[in-house]
């Protein structure tokens, strides 16, 4: 599987909201920066999607304008524009921001080492 793939994999498998889905494609140490903190292994990272999932109901997300900056033999960057629509407090909402998301090989396989959300800088 190439990085491309397992970022559309990834793109795929969030919207089931079971973080077990996700955990193959993650590496055992990946650091994740969303904008209420950073999350560092597995556990972690289970913690803040499960909140972020019990926040927003029926959540899609979704990303678009991958732009890969460098994919080499061991590493791969990209980054994007993230979307998100579903619930807050019983009421539609939706949000975007910027992204970016780190993989490297491990064993063979590609796994996400580091993910960063934000939002962006000029509001939009």
């Amino acid at each position: 599987m190439t990085p491309e793939h397992v970022l559309a994999l990834y793109e795929q498998k969030i919207n089931s909201h079971r973080f077990e889905e996700l955990v193959p494609l993650f590496s055992d140490n990946a650091v994740i920066w969303f904008s209420d903190g950073s999350h560092r292994g597995l556990e972690a990272i289970r913690i803040a999607f499960e909140e972020t999932w019990a926040k927003i109901a029926d959540e899609t997300y979704w990303l678009e304008d991958r732009q890969w900056l460098g994919t080499g033999d061991e590493t791969a960057a990209c980054i994007y524009t993230f979307h998100w629509t579903g619930l807050w407090d019983g009421r539609p909402a939706r949000g975007k921001g910027r992204g970016t998301t780190v993989l490297c090989k491990e064993a063979g396989t590609w796994k996400i080492t580091h993910e960063h959300l934000s939002r962006f800088p000029d509001g939009r």
